[in-house]
């Protein structure tokens, strides 16, 4: 064996992509409480966010038409992948993937494929952002449960009607029931946005992210984490007007001067 096939094969660095392209895939673990800003106690939910690896750049000017990312996330075996789908991952230089979930952007200027999206650095704590994902799928269910209905009477004779949705249809005038009427049917397992959750917590090393409230769907759930669309990107500390107080404690309340008579 010669010096050269001794040494062991060093793994460069995946190449990462712009750090102005702040989009993840993740699976939402669970919620906990954690201590954030001024030793404040936070329930967060838990989501293991990346490395997502850039599948495919769309462009405008190509024959696609239109700006958008395509990334992968989540291990799995190459047996259990079509053919088709396989030789894009492998055309890309991508291992494969799970999940596959196309973004839009504004401009694809330095992406490319085969680059790696990694949490450090997409987000810090303060930071807001928008978590999308698959609520839990609920079944048929009532109006009460989907439109949280407040039910009929359950006294004075009302037989079987405490949770009836009531009258449906007007009179004469139209004697039909009218289109979008709130009634019982499918609920759930529908694609939810949750706006401006604040990041209280990154754990890099570890992938994991913890963001102030609930995110939409089930624990495992596959959710897409990217910044807010809303106008304020990170948290700012409120600016409070100073109470001045005496050596007793008493607020001072400042009277408005009013200026000299001539």
């Amino acid at each position: 064996m010669s010096a050269d096939e001794s040494k062991p094969e060093v793994k460069s660095a995946p190449q990462r992509a712009p750090a102005n392209f702040r989009c993840l895939l993740g699976l939402k673990v669970g919620m906990t409480q954690v201590y954030g800003r001024h030793n404040l106690l936070f329930g967060v939910t838990v989501v293991k966010a990346g490395p997502c690896p850039v599948m495919r750049v769309k462009s405008a000017q190509g024959v696609d038409g239109y700006n958008a990312v395509q990334l992968a996330f989540g291990p799995k075996s190459e047996k259990n992948i079509a053919r088709p789908e396989l030789g894009q991952f492998k055309k890309a230089g991508v291992a494969p993937a799970r999940w596959i979930r196309e973004i839009r952007v504004p401009d694809v200027a330095g992406l490319a494929a085969g680059q790696t999206v990694m949490l450090d650095g997409v987000f810090k704590i303060g930071d807001f952002v928008d978590v999308q994902g698959t609520s839990k799928g609920r079944g048929f269910a009532g109006v009460m449960k989907r439109h949280n209905f407040r039910g009929m009477p359950a006294s004075h004779g009302a037989s079987d009607k405490e949770r009836s949705p009531g009258s449906l249809a007007s009179r004469r005038s139209l004697g039909r029931v009218l289109p979008g009427q709130r009634m019982a049917g499918h609920m759930g397992h529908v694609t939810e946005t949750t706006l401006k959750l604040e990041v209280i917590k990154v754990e890099p090393g570890e992938n994991l992210i913890y963001l102030a409230g609930a995110v939409p769907g089930p624990r495992g759930g596959l959710v897409t984490i990217s910044e807010t669309v809303k106008a304020k990107k990170h948290y700012t500390e409120p600016i409070r007007p100073t109470v001045l107080k005496d050596k007793m404690g008493n607020i001072i309340s400042k009277k408005p001067t009013r200026a000299a008579p001539k």
